[in-house]
């Protein structure tokens, strides 16, 4: 099983109505819900870890967990409201305004962390939920309670004008970067991550000496690349595509890699090591082969495996 940790919230995209009034649409959504859903339409045993609410919201959220196969038994519950995400869309890519205060999921607490499945061999974190108090530090405790036995992988898609206090987002994601055997960063998110070195490989591999396995790097249109601690750089191409939007572009990116890994063997802490140049070719391909899918239609609306 996969467990993504992490936030689901409700994503306002724009639209038109009948008679031509601009309005907004809710669709379910969130960096780590997308990931779920993908590894669930992927055909992947999926767990998930979040604060939901019980409004509507939360309702339509749960149901699309269901219906994509994820397993919703280690989610808790709150009466406090969903987040809400209000997309604008400018030539196809998102820009995000969030409405998180006292919502379900930032309200989660460290005190309040889960017991997971023994079959639990990976988890996945990422998102917003990685900068918002007190959930950040929930699901920081979680890495750091996990790390010894479950393989880690974190994409913590970063929204700077989300952050308010970057001093302590850094010191946050320092630690789970330390825990994690997986990282997977857009080109932007490095610059941001590491800005006193110079090009992206050098970003990268001072990444990856902070801990991780495998430090995976995303250029849009112009592909993806990982460098393997101590090891060698792997390429591959964005699949061509004509892009609707990118919204869950990178979410879907994310299944995509985790699914392949899982289907060859090596998503448990104790493969990590076999996880090689060949074995991150191969899932980065898939990877941008599932994001390729995702980009080509409207929303976050990730693949079944049947549409591959």
């Amino acid at each position: 099983m996969i467990i993504c940790c992490g936030e689901a919230l409700i994503d306002m995209i724009p639209s038109t109505t009948d008679d031509g009034r601009n309005c907004f649409t809710p669709h379910a959504g969130g960096a780590v819900f997308n990931t779920a859903i993908a590894l669930g339409r992927l055909g992947q045993e999926t767990g998930f870890v979040t604060g939901l609410s019980q409004d509507l919201f939360g309702m339509q959220l749960s149901e699309a967990l269901v219906e994509s196969g994820v397993d919703c038994s280690h989610v808790i519950r709150s009466p406090l409201p969903t987040t809400l995400a209000f997309v604008q869309l400018t030539n196809g890519q998102a820009r995000y305004t969030f409405y998180d205060e006292n919502t379900a999921g930032r309200s989660l607490t460290p005190d309040r962390l889960p017991d997971l499945p023994d079959a639990a061999a990976a988890l996945y974190f990422g998102g917003i939920s990685l900068i918002s108090e007190p959930c950040a530090e929930f699901y920081a405790a979680l890495a750091e309670r996990e790390a010894p036995r479950r393989l880690i992988m974190i994409d913590p898609n970063i929204r700077a004008a989300f952050v308010k206090d970057a001093a302590r987002y850094r010191a946050r994601l320092d630690r789970m970067v330390a825990v994690s055997d997986i990282v997977k960063v857009s080109d932007e998110d490095l610059d941001w991550i590491v800005p006193d070195a110079a090009g992206l490989e050098d970003k990268a591999r001072r990444l990856c000496a902070a801990g991780p396995h495998v430090v995976i790097v995303t250029r849009g249109s112009e592909g993806a690349s990982a460098i393997l601690a101590n090891g060698p750089v792997v390429k591959v191409p964005a699949e061509p595509v004509t892009v609707v939007d990118t919204v869950g572009a990178g979410d879907t990116f994310n299944a995509g890699v985790l699914s392949k890994l899982a289907e060859d063997g090596l998503l448990s802490k104790s493969k990590r090591s076999e996880i090689d140049p060949a074995a991150v070719t191969r899932a980065l391909a898939h990877g941008a082969r599932v994001a390729a899918v995702t980009v080509a239609r409207a929303g976050a609306n990730p693949p079944w495996a049947h549409e591959l």
